[in-house]
């Protein structure tokens, strides 16, 4: 049976503030709905996303600000932090763990800059909505092995330009190493991609 997360309910104190955070962010609003003056239900999307966030009046009993390690997966870290500066999120300069697994709690073990193999999984940076609740965004270029379901899909125009962009690279130096034009190159972008996605093998 498929068990796909839907939404994740984050405590806030505010919730008109927190709407406007959200929602300057680019976050598209999917509800704002008040059955009456105690109760209230705002739930926005994170672009791209196929998850939603919850937030309200009376829909948890967690403390606002508790809600930790809500993570945010990118293509492209630096193009991220640029635009979280933007649009007034306060983002922390990008930085990668010291261990070069996953992250420790909080901010132990955080090196500035990102991952020196700019590795897929391996970087990272933080903000926080203005309760506190933290937000971690992971850059994420190629999925591990198996990650994925076989069918490739993108979620969004960037998200297609960012894995046209990767392979229009790699088939670069497909061709430097071969030494000749590639006529056949939609078919080795085509491979490319879906490999990218499904952590499988990589052409050469």
């Amino acid at each position: 049976m498929d068990m796909k997360l839907e939404v994740v309910v984050v405590p806030v104190s505010d919730v008109d503030r927190a709407k406007d955070f959200y929602t300057t962010l680019g976050w598209r609003l999917d509800a704002d709905i008040a059955t009456d003056d105690k109760f209230r239900v705002v739930q926005v999307t994170p672009p791209g996303s196929p998850a939603s966030v919850i937030f309200g009046s009376s829909v948890t009993a967690q403390e606002p600000g508790t809600a930790q390690g809500l993570h945010l997966i990118v293509d492209d870290i630096d193009a991220a932090y640029d635009e979280l500066k933007r649009l007034g999120a306060d983002p922390s300069e990008v930085w990668h763990d010291a261990g070069g697994i996953f992250h420790h709690a909080g901010d132990a073990e955080r090196v500035p800059g990102p991952d020196p193999a700019r590795s897929s999984y391996g970087s990272f940076l933080s903000f926080q909505d203005p309760d506190g609740n933290g937000w971690l965004l992971q850059e994420i270029t190629t999925r591990l092995p198996g990650r994925v379901d076989a069918e490739t899909s993108y979620s969004s125009v960037p998200d297609l330009a960012g894995a046209l962009r990767r392979a229009a690279a790699a088939h670069g130096e497909h061709e430097a190493r071969t030494g000749e034009a590639d006529p056949d190159w939609p078919d080795w972008y085509a491979a490319y991609m879906v490999s990218e996605q499904a952590g499988t093998e990589l052409p050469s």
